[in-house]
């Protein structure tokens, strides 16, 4: 072995030894959070605390600049196991905020959406109820003693369900879980004389909790009767953002309802190009590889979800073309070789975004050097 092989060999096992260090202490830094998810869930108290999280960071930061580490390492690292201390302290019990609930039933409670919200009342310890389509025939019973029925099931089929509860005792919640809110809340106001509120989480089916996931709420009537429903998804880790019905399905034409439209577009467009994905995944750009994940990443999905939410509303129809028009206007602008026109209306659009420009391109250096690093 030369003299610098020695050398190395020697750094290297130095290097092991720390990443040993390293393991050890994320194993007792694990232990400790799990016992505070423990504590947390025993008094109630939500386990995402976002005030101690930013001074964690801040001081790890500062500690990591006066240490001569790089603080975004820092923080990266940091985020990234505090992310799994969070699975950690989520995988035990949660507080039942109303243990005077009697019942909830979940229609739709095997569906993807609906079965997280089984999951996350049975760990809490409420009585839960599932109606599917089979169980129609018992509805009615299964129904009398509710105290919270939470309708999750596809939009086409949501207000069909709605009214069929006419039964519902006079105290029960009922709620929805779809992504079009005036329709649904409609309805269920119209069915149901006791407290209502429509839900939409804004989340897929394939996460495993709530932890920093968004619940937006649409008020329907008496909120201080559905309080403690917001109160718990809030000690399940969710966030509430509530909003008026009306306002709420105006931002998901332009949030889900453009942006599923134009992206089932695009990826038409490259099927019938006849795109080689394997050459352009290798030939990407991070930022183009994330853009062609996120495409690829909605046709591995259920394509009667992305429909429903797209044909749920006929005015979202006007809303796409007057984007398929301005999609033609600057077309127009690059085949006429207008680039003054066309650097003006980028221009008008940055002056616009205003800081948001600046904060989503550093939020998103952070995407790009994960992505760089697949």
């Amino acid at each position: 072995m030369t003299e610098f092989e020695q050398k190395l060999t020697k750094l290297r096992n130095e290097i092991d030894s720390i990443d040993t260090e390293l393991v050890d202490l994320l194993a007792k830094r694990l232990a400790v959070t799990t016992k505070v998810g423990q504590l947390k869930s025993a008094q109630g108290v939500p386990i995402y605390a976002p005030e101690r999280e930013a001074e964690l960071l801040s001081k790890r930061r500062q500690q990591a600049m006066d240490a001569g580490v790089s603080p975004q390492l820092i923080e990266d690292v940091l985020r990234r196991m505090m992310r799994d201390s969070y699975l950690s302290q989520d995988s035990s019990g949660y507080q039942c905020i109303n243990p005077q609930c009697n019942k909830v039933v979940i229609i739709g409670g095997a569906g993807q959406l609906g079965s997280i919200f089984v999951d996350l009342f049975t760990r809490s310890n409420y009585q839960v109820a599932i109606i599917e389509q089979q169980d129609w025939p018992h509805s009615r019973e299964i129904l009398s003693t509710a105290s919270l029925v939470i309708v999750s099931v596809p939009i086409r089929l949501t207000a069909m369900i709605i009214q069929q509860l006419s039964c519902l005792p006079k105290q029960c919640i009922l709620a929805d879980v779809t992504s079009v809110k005036s329709s649904p809340l409609y309805e269920m106001l119209k069915v149901h004389s006791g407290p209502v509120v429509g839900l939409h989480p804004m989340f897929g089916p394939d996460v495993i909790g709530l932890l920093k996931q968004t619940i937006i709420a649409c008020e329907g009537r008496f909120p201080e009767q559905y309080h403690w429903l917001l109160e718990q998804f809030r000690v399940w880790g969710a966030k509430i953002y509530p909003v008026a019905a009306q306002a709420h399905d105006q931002a998901m034409a332009m949030v889900q309802v453009m942006r599923h439209f134009s992206t089932i577009a695009y990826g038409y467009h490259l099927m019938m190009e006849g795109a080689e994905l394997e050459q352009l995944v290798d030939m990407s750009s991070p930022i183009y590889r994330l853009e062609l994940m996120m495409v690829g990443r909605l046709f591995a999905q259920d394509p009667v979800l992305y429909t429903d939410i797209i044909f749920a509303n006929h005015d979202n129809i006007v809303m796409m073309k007057r984007f398929a028009y301005r999609f033609l206007e600057l077309l127009e602008d690059v085949e006429m070789g207008d680039k003054a026109e066309f650097i003006t209306m980028f221009n008008q659009v940055s002056a616009w975004f205003g800081d948001y420009a600046e904060i989503f391109l550093d939020e998103s250096k952070s995407l790009l050097q994960k992505a760089n690093e697949v």
